[in-house]
């Protein structure tokens, strides 16, 4: 049975770039009442901008959009930050967890602090706003806990291996978090994306935690932010517990489970510097 996000409050982590922009536009043409967090305070001024003025999206009335700055490697200020989202709301109907870090450098050489700090972001940051809201659903007796994962929390790659360990910690996390809230009528959907064209690779983080800056070219040729937030939402709006989002990198999954001596030969052959 499909769901409406029309007057619902959407929580989106990562909202000031990327797939979490594009998820604050798909959800303002859905009608949805928006929280929009991120550490950029400048750039979720200029979405909710976007979406007030109805650049992107249909026009969404000011008052109905909540630019709430998040650091998710602060697990202090998680609880204050809820209730500040039910002072305005009264309630979080659905709760997109999008942000997150990236990494790329060779494991052996990469700082213990850089894997500490990823780690920090992408699963802890992830999973203490995730128990704060539950709560707060559970006492609803309804939500919905969205977690975006990648593709990548399916099988480990070079280059990228605490990254990969975040998102595998991801998938184990809110699979069991989905069993536990059932009774509540709290469900959980995770989003696996592949190459989705957006900046995010230039953020990475190296081997000793500097951005990366470069934009790889899978990812270029990606699938658009759009696109993937729209497939995001009809996910939520359907009831999913799964969804897998890009393009022919998605056949890596099914190579890696019924051939995976070709995978990881090709794995290889990829990442080869």
């Amino acid at each position: 049975m499909k769901s409406n996000l029309k007057d619902k409050t959407v929580w989106i982590t990562g909202a000031s770039s990327g797939i979490g922009e594009a998820l604050a536009y798909v959800c303002a043409n859905e009608g949805a009442q928006l929280v929009l967090s991120a550490r950029r305070e400048d750039e979720l001024k200029r979405v909710a901008s976007n979406c007030s003025n109805g650049i992107h999206s249909i026009k969404i009335d000011p008052k109905n959009i909540l630019i709430l700055p998040l650091d998710l490697g602060n697990t202090t200020t998680v609880e204050e930050k809820v209730n500040q989202v039910i002072a305005k709301f009264g309630r979080i109907d659905v709760l997109i967890n999008n942000g997150g870090m990236g990494q790329r450098g060779l494991a052996v050489n990469t700082k213990t602090e850089v894997d500490r700090r990823i780690m920090e972001i992408n699963f802890f940051g992830t999973i203490n706003l995730s128990k704060a809201v539950a709560k707060v659903m559970q006492k609803q007796k309804s939500g919905k806990i969205v977690v975006v994962t990648s593709i990548m929390g399916k099988y480990g790659l070079p280059l990228y291996t605490t990254y990969s360990a975040t998102k595998h910690a991801l998938y184990g996390y809110f699979e069991s978090l989905r069993q536990e809230l059932y009774a509540n009528n709290v469900k959980v959907l995770i989003v696996s994306p592949g190459f989705i064209n957006t900046d995010v690779s230039t953020k990475l983080l190296t081997e000793t935690g500097n951005s990366y800056g470069i934009k790889s070219e899978a990812q270029n040729k990606g699938m658009s932010p759009i696109a993937c937030a729209t497939s995001i939402v009809k996910a939520i709006k359907g009831n999913r517990d799964h969804k897998y989002i890009g393009g022919y990198e998605l056949f890596s999954v099914v190579v890696k489970q019924f051939f995976p001596k070709v995978f990881n030969m090709l794995m290889r052959k990829m990442t080869k510097e």
